[in-house]
Parts: C-alpha cells; sequence; structure tokens
C-alpha cells in the first residue's frame, strides 16, 4: 500500500534511533519499542490514536476501524500482512484499546489470529519532544523461528513505528492537510 507524501518527507528522521528489542521467551514474543519524536504529546498522540486512518498511516495495516466506543475505552478490528514474499505473515484481530490521554495506550487482543497480545505504549514530553515506549508480547499460533524470527519482527516493529513518527512529523509541518492516503 502507498503511503504518499508519509514516507517521503524529508524532515524524518533515521529510522536506526528506533530501539526496537525482540526476545523470544519459548512460544512467547516480547516486544519493546523506546524512541524520541520532535513533537508535542497531543501532536503525538493523535497519530497513535488514529485508528480509522491507520491503514494510511503504516503500510502493513489494509484496514483498520474502531467498530466500538464506551468513554476511553475502544475496540479496534485491523486487518493486514507483515513483511515480504516467503516472509510474510497475514494478520486479522479485534483489539480492546484503553486511553489515558496524553498518557498511555494499552491495547490487548479480543479476538484473531493469535493466541494472546497484549500492549502498553507510554508517551511523555521531553521539552519540545515526545519520548514513545512501547512494551508488550503476544502468543503467536504459529512457529517463530529462534534467530530469523526475531529479527524479522525487529525490523517490521522498527519500520512500524518509524512510519508512525513520519506522520507525527508530517501533521506538525502541515496540519490542515488531510491525512497521508487520503
Amino acid at each position: 500500500m502507498a503511503m504518499g507524501s508519509a514516507t517521503a518527507s524529508a524532515a524524518a528522521p533515521d529510522d536506526k534511533d528506533i530501539k526496537v528489542h525482540v526476545q523470544k521467551d519459548g512460544a512467547w514474543v516480547r516486544v519493546e519499542v523506546d524512541f524520541v519524536v520532535d513533537a508535542t504529546l497531543a501532536e503525538t498522540w493523535n497519530v497513535l490514536t488514529d485508528y480509522d486512518h491507520m491503514h494510511s498511516i503504516v503500510s502493513n495495516v489494509e484496514q483498520s476501524k474502531i467498530i466500538k466506543r464506551d468513554g476511553a475505552k475502544l475496540e479496534v478490528a485491523q486487518k493486514g500482512k507483515a513483511g515480504v514474499g516467503p516472509l510474510s505473515m497475514s494478520f486479522e484481530n479485534v483489539r480492546e484499546v484503553t486511553l489515558t490521554p496524553l498518557q498511555e495506550i494499552r491495547s490487548r487482543m479480543i479476538s484473531g489470529d493469535m493466541k494472546s497480545s497484549e500492549f502498553t505504549t507510554r508517551i511523555s514530553s521531553e521539552g519540545s519532544r515526545t519520548r514513545v515506549v512501547n512494551q508488550g508480547q503476544y502468543l503467536p499460533k504459529i512457529w517463530v523461528p529462534p534467530v530469523v524470527g526475531p529479527a524479522f519482527i525487529e525490523a517490521e516493529t522498527r519500520k512500524q513505528f518509524g512510519e508512525l513518527r513520519t506522520e507525527v512529523l508530517r501533521r506538525k509541518a502541515s496540519p490542515t492537510r488531510p491525512v497521508a492516503g487520503n
């Protein structure tokens, strides 16, 4: 899926500074992400929680929609495909998302093609910048090879968070422009 101007932004930093750690613990896959974006808490929050447009922001998400809203709790349905060629995997799930505005996003899978998935994303202000820390784990229904699997997951995770950061910066630079891809 094309991301339009979101991937072409010259202001976007190199994604190598996005720290991603992936570890297998038995069948569980644990993921930690840490990076900084040159944007406010609100600018960052608005992209991280824009579930109805996530398919236009993150290239491996084909469909994303809020299907239920109850105060700070959402149900989000997503479908997509990560990877390329023989190292690709489709996904489809519904997640319960609990929002603590401008601080924390808790997400847990309630149905889908994994056995379990729980993640917490926290954002904090560092002056005019925002730190994003995402930590969680999931239990896939498929076997993840010990060396290639974590390396693949790390690369896909870094790409995904790089695309999110690029969109934050794009919206900051052009706040009146529509969401990428729309």
